[in-house]
């Protein structure tokens, strides 16, 4: 599905904009989620969620869209968690934990990486991986993030484009899970926005060593990579880099 729609400005000139629409997550047929997405990788989207949310008990046998208005509902057959049968989300595309309801339910736990493990890479490669990434919706509309997942040599395995940056790497994650691909020791996730903590939280709980964006990081960011033993770079662009966390892995 298209990631953008055109539409006609005041001026009369066609413009393209990214697509908002809602995707209601079902597990084996209860619904679980709703958030809003760009269509598109939207089982991709709903196991990266399940996963990232440390929701689920079990493997993965099957997802994809439901038969009623398929566009706009996917099934994941997968068993749960206790947990996650008392709780329900509603995610936004510009927060990813607005729907939860107690901060108990904000923190997802996460194995601490060992600071000697993952890949040690050169500051100028993660420096130029913002310009590596695929970005066509970008180009087309400049209203959609991205996250690509390369590795520790800087080439490209997948990346997702969504209006919300959690979702782009929901999706990103949910297919390296749908590949057997988890955790990713010795891969790098980037991101093409600013570094919030729900990112990282979802990149640890992938076991992703390494973690860079365009833009800056937030305090609480900094402070949950150098707990979880994630290398953590901000301000990727041309050949600059800054490093707030993880540094043995920067040469």
């Amino acid at each position: 599905m298209l990631s953008h729609a055109p539409v006609l400005r005041d001026d009369g000139v066609e413009d393209r904009v990214a697509i908002e629409e809602p995707l209601e997550i079902r597990v084996r047929g209860r619904a679980l989620a709703v958030t809003m997405r760009t269509p598109g990788h939207d089982e991709e989207l709903a196991v990266g969620f399940l996963h990232g949310e440390g929701l689920l008990a079990g493997p993965v046998l099957d997802a994809g869209p439901t038969e009623d208005f398929a566009n706009n509902i996917v099934n994941v057959d997968a068993e749960l968690t206790a947990d996650a049968r008392e709780r329900r989300f509603y995610t936004t595309s510009s927060c990813g934990v607005c729907g939860k309801g107690a901060l108990e339910e904000v923190a997802v736990h996460a194995a601490p990486l060992d600071p000697d493990d993952g890949p040690v890479v050169d500051r100028a490669l993660l420096a130029a991986l913002p310009e590596r990434l695929r970005q066509p919706g970008f180009d087309a509309t400049g209203g959609l993030h991205a996250t690509g997942l390369f590795d520790a040599d800087g080439t490209l395995i997948h990346v997702r484009e969504d209006v919300g940056r959690h979702n782009a790497m929901d999706k990103v994650i949910g297919r390296a899970l749908l590949d057997g691909e988890l955790p990713l020791a010795g891969r790098i996730l980037c991101v093409s926005g600013r570094l919030s903590f729900e990112l990282v939280q979802k990149a640890a709980v992938a076991g992703a060593p390494i973690l860079v964006g365009v833009g800056a990081p937030s305090s609480l960011a900094v402070e949950l990579a150098r707990d979880r033993g994630l290398t953590l770079a901000g301000f990727a662009r041309g050949d600059r880099v800054n490093v707030y966390a993880g540094a043995a892995r920067v040469r």
